[in-house]
């Protein structure tokens, strides 16, 4: 699994990336099949009157699907736990749908003789 980590409108620094990093690197426990995360942190604008809003989003790359996850903070740190959080429940929700179609398949093929 590959995890890419960019910013939008800040300073990508060491604690940041180790952030996201880890955050998405627990995922896995979810999921087992994940190809690919792409994520990007940052600030949406500098124009807001009631301080800083930051996001995050991340694209998952699992087999035969991409899970976009898209959440706003007005902490960094908390927009990735968010992310992450959310994520969890979408992997969950494609796992669920995924055991489904194979027990789905399973009892289609036993009505069948060879």
């Amino acid at each position: 699994m590959t995890i890419n980590v960019q910013a939008t409108g800040i300073d990508m620094t060491d604690a940041i990336h180790i952030y996201a990093e880890e955050k998405m690197e627990g995922l896995k426990k979810y999921f087992e099949n994940i190809q690919q995360i792409d994520i990007d942190v940052g600030q949406r604008s500098h124009h807001h009157q009631k301080g800083k809003i930051f996001f995050a989003e991340a694209n998952v790359h699992i087999p035969g699907k991409i899970v976009r996850v898209s959440k706003d903070a007005e902490d960094l740190y908390k927009a990735i736990d968010k992310v992450k959080d959310h994520l969890k429940q979408q992997l969950d929700e494609q796992k669920g749908k995924m055991r489904d179609m194979d027990k789905k398949a399973v009892r289609d093929t036993k009505g069948y003789e060879l």
